[in-house]
């Protein structure tokens, strides 16, 4: 008797992180559907991955993504929540429509997602849900307070959320990637900002330090297939963090030091400035 070819749907997956993860599951042997608001047909395959549109702020476009994923397949083995978008900006003079924003996608969007899948997945005994969350879930950056706000909401939603269906076979996972390379400069919003704001100079040198940051982070394609090689498993962690080194230290470092030293760690990384009270 033939195995079963797993399926897996995941969001976010027309580029950066989404997009490779996409690729290294099909190359795992998943038959991956792939939702994002930039495949705007009904339904194509495009090497070997099934793209539909979706857009996670909107509960139609979730409900028509399940339904149209539902007839390529009746059944879904894992959802993988890679839908995200980032802003930069101080926590002063970002305009709440931009906190909104970022919050509606990197959170309420994965609530809306798990939602929308965890009726099926109860019905046929189990499944896996995925979301990616990151570093700046569990330590806080200057000048990326609204994607750092949220990737905390994620962190604490998948705790409750991991308890509640674990009766029903459904196994929750964080993915908390450090800096990697896929792009994410491109589509990384920044506030508007005047040069006479007090916070210019600042903001200017925490997001040439990201960038920076970036620019030399780990490669997105390994990342995939180690989340691909995680999901094959029979089991999975709770929690998953792929990064280098220096950022799994910095994520220890900030649960054993004291609130002050560890801000005045980060000040002086991302500001430049150890004078700072």
């Amino acid at each position: 008797m033939a195995l079963k070819q797993p399926v897996v749907w995941i969001t976010g997956a027309s580029s950066g992180l989404g997009l490779y993860t996409a690729q290294a599951l099909r190359d795992a042997g998943f038959l991956v559907i792939a939702g994002a608001r930039s495949f705007k047909d009904s339904a194509q395959t495009e090497g070997g991955i099934h793209r539909l549109p979706l857009d996670v702020t909107s509960d139609e476009s979730a409900m028509a993504f399940c339904e149209a994923a539902l007839r390529i397949s009746p059944w879904v083995d894992a959802l993988v929540n890679c839908a995200g978008v980032l802003v930069l900006g101080s926590c002063e003079e970002t305009p709440l429509t931009e906190y909104r924003r970022v919050m509606e996608t990197n959170f309420l969007g994965m609530v809306r997602m798990n939602q929308a899948v965890l009726p099926y997945m109860r019905a046929q005994g189990g499944g896996k849900i995925v979301m990616y969350s990151s570093i700046n879930g569990l330590l806080g950056i200057p000048y990326q307070s609204a994607y750092t706000a949220s990737k905390h909401a994620v962190e604490g939603y998948a705790e409750c959320l991991a308890m509640e269906t674990k009766r029903f076979g459904v196994q929750v996972c964080l993915v908390e990637p450090g800096d990697h390379r896929g792009g994410s400069q491109a589509y990384r919003g920044r506030a508007a900002e005047a040069v006479a704001s007090p916070y210019h100079a600042d903001c200017a040198r925490a997001v040439a330090t990201i960038h920076r940051d970036e620019s030399g982070g780990s490669d997105p394609a390994v990342l995939g297939r180690k989340v691909a090689r995680m999901l094959l498993k029979k089991h999975i962690p709770f929690r998953k963090c792929i990064a280098k080194p220096d950022q799994h230290l910095a994520v220890a470092l900030h649960k054993l030091l004291p609130p002050k030293l560890n801000a005045a760690i980060l000040r002086q990384y991302y500001l430049g400035d150890n004078q700072r009270k």
